[in-house]
């Protein structure tokens, strides 16, 4: 007696596999492979925003740094007639 996975058709992302007592197995490692796939995606997502997150942290210490070295040189020129 095989039976099947209901899938959503609004849900394209996953696809029908048959899940009869023999093939167990294969429908456990299959379900453990999406997982995993699924995993690694949101990982590449999660290391784009922290580069993302790590360039506006650089901007931010360069544009402090420069704010910081403006002023300096602005009361060098108002001190020096």
């Amino acid at each position: 007696m095989a039976c099947r996975r209901s899938v959503q058709m609004s849900d394209p992302a996953f696809e029908r596999f048959e899940c009869a007592p023999g093939l167990r197995l294969q429908a456990h490692e299959r379900v453990a492979q999406i997982q995993h796939d699924n995993l690694i995606r949101r990982l590449d997502r999660v290391e784009e925003m922290m580069e993302r997150l790590e360039k506006r942290l650089w901007f931010t210490v360069y544009g402090i740094v420069a704010v910081i070295l403006s002023q300096g040189l602005q009361s060098i020129l108002a001190a020096v007639p």
